[in-house]
């Protein structure tokens, strides 16, 4: 299972952040490459405790259904998903900036190792360890890498 401590596939999300552009087309959703970044970003400070949104009440009813699917590493995230609520970007961003800060939020998760993981609840899946923090921050960025064919 891929995460976000194995250095080999902190070294694939670099190589294909570097690949992707401000022009890269998107092949589903809204957000431009820019607008990624930053939603990558609040993702990975969610994951270091830098962000601690509440518990929505459709993840208090169903998140501990939709976990054990969402989390297999066969089954990708659907596309155009619904985003937890106040980590949408849809104001215009500097795509060379958003870029520089999501590697680097990916840089301090990864040589945090486990211990720099939040204990506060994800919000719509609730407590999760940080294996599955380390997991679900590489799944996410690869999705929205995806979407954009990097």
């Amino acid at each position: 299972m891929k995460n976000l401590w194995q250095p080999e596939t902190v070294q694939e999300l670099k190589d294909r952040l570097a690949r992707l552009t401000p022009d890269s087309p998107r092949q589903w959703g809204k957000m431009t490459p820019a607008q990624t970044m930053a939603h990558c970003a609040m993702g990975m400070e969610l994951a270091l405790g830098d962000r601690r949104p509440p518990r929505m009440l459709i993840g208090r009813l169903i998140g501990a259904v939709i976990k054990p699917m969402a989390f297999k590493e066969e089954e990708p995230m659907r596309r155009n998903s619904p985003t937890i609520p106040g980590m949408e970007v849809s104001d215009d961003r500097d795509f060379a900036s958003e870029r520089d800060i999501l590697r680097a939020l990916i840089d301090r998760f990864a040589s945090a190792g486990p211990g720099g993981c939040t204990s506060h609840p994800h919000s719509f899946f609730g407590r999760l360890t940080p294996e599955e923090w380390s997991f679900w921050m590489y799944k996410h960025i690869d999705h929205h890498l995806q979407q954009f064919g990097a």
